[in-house]
């Protein structure tokens, strides 16, 4: 990982200043990095002589950051791993096209790794995540959002990233087809259990410990698992404040909408299917040689659903 931060350092370099500024802003604002992690692991995991891992681990890292700038425009965040968001700081225009720059840097690295399916890779999962976005867009606001519309979004908007990152580690690698398809079925479930562990604690954490604003989901009007499956479990009256609530994005009404989540047992509920897809993950692992890299790719996925952050 110090390698791929150098490599992150050099290819943010741009002559236009206000570039260098917010992509080092935002690049370097505390994130877990796990993407390039789930890289590195399955390419360590399944002997990958080492050509490119680095450079395109940097390259999964730019293209999730280019997705975060954009997000929080779109959802008007002022608050991400506790500080001020670069479109509260620097504006909503100069965001979007710094995020516009980091995809397409991203894009001349995987050029240079001159290896199709790494473009194959990398091109279907911008794609996929871009779809994604608009589906969560179509969801906003709407209290009648299926429970299999809402799955669709996280596996292409979240999932899909971490999907090709740990495929792109097996590719690296030549490794058979069918390991390649193991670690992109480990990326996937632990993408999508990731996520609902994120919607999970947008209701019971503190902002503190998040980095960000407790209740944004709400105040966004995003229908995630934990509100959905609770409009499921509770009274008529219950259920239409949360669908107000959902309607309207009605902050104010967080610590109801809290109370009825809670007492429903849909967080837990929603735990549930975190573990379940977190097993998916650790399952798809038996296909890998049993090394300490796979032990670590293991121990992650057991431990990816009581975090607190």
């Amino acid at each position: 990982m110090q390698e791929v931060d150098r490599v992150i350092g050099r290819r943010l370099q741009s002559d236009v200043a206000l570039i260098n500024q917010i992509s080092g802003y935002i690049v370097h604002a505390g994130g877990k990095r796990m993407r390039p992690k789930l890289l590195l692991m399955f390419a360590n995991a399944l002997g990958d002589p080492g050509g490119h891992r680095h450079e395109l681990a940097a390259v999964v890292e730019f293209i999730h950051t280019a997705t975060l700038l954009h997000d929080d425009v779109v959802d008007e965040s002022a608050l991400r791993r506790g500080k001020q968001t670069a479109n509260a700081l620097f504006g909503n225009a100069a965001s979007v096209l710094v995020g516009d720059f980091l995809y397409s840097r991203a894009f001349q690295m995987m050029v240079a790794v001159n290896r199709m399916r790494v473009l194959d890779v990398l091109a279907e999962a911008t794609n996929v995540i871009a779809e994604g976005e608009v589906l969560q867009l179509l969801n906003v606001h709407d209290p009648d959002t299926t429970v299999e519309r809402y799955l669709q979004v996280i596996r292409y908007k979240t999932a899909k990233l971490f999907e090709a990152s740990a495929r792109l580690g097996a590719l690296l690698s030549d490794a058979p087809r069918e390991q390649e398809e193991a670690a992109a079925q480990y990326g996937r479930a632990m993408g999508t259990a990731f996520q609902l562990v994120d919607d999970i604690l947008d209701y019971e954490g503190d902002a503190m410990t998040l980095g960000k604003n407790v209740g944004d989901d709400l105040r966004e009007g995003k229908p995630t698992l934990p509100i959905l499956l609770a409009m499921s479990r509770c009274s008529a009256a219950e259920r239409d404040l949360l669908r107000q609530a959902v309607l309207n994005g009605e902050e104010e009404k967080l610590a109801q909408v809290v109370e009825i989540v809670t007492r429903s047992g849909s967080l837990e509920a929603t735990r549930t299917v975190a573990r379940q897809e977190a097993g998916r993950a650790a399952d798809s692992l038996n296909l890998l040689p049993l090394n300490k890299w796979t032990k670590s790719l293991l121990e992650f996925s057991a431990r990816s659903v009581d975090r607190s952050s």
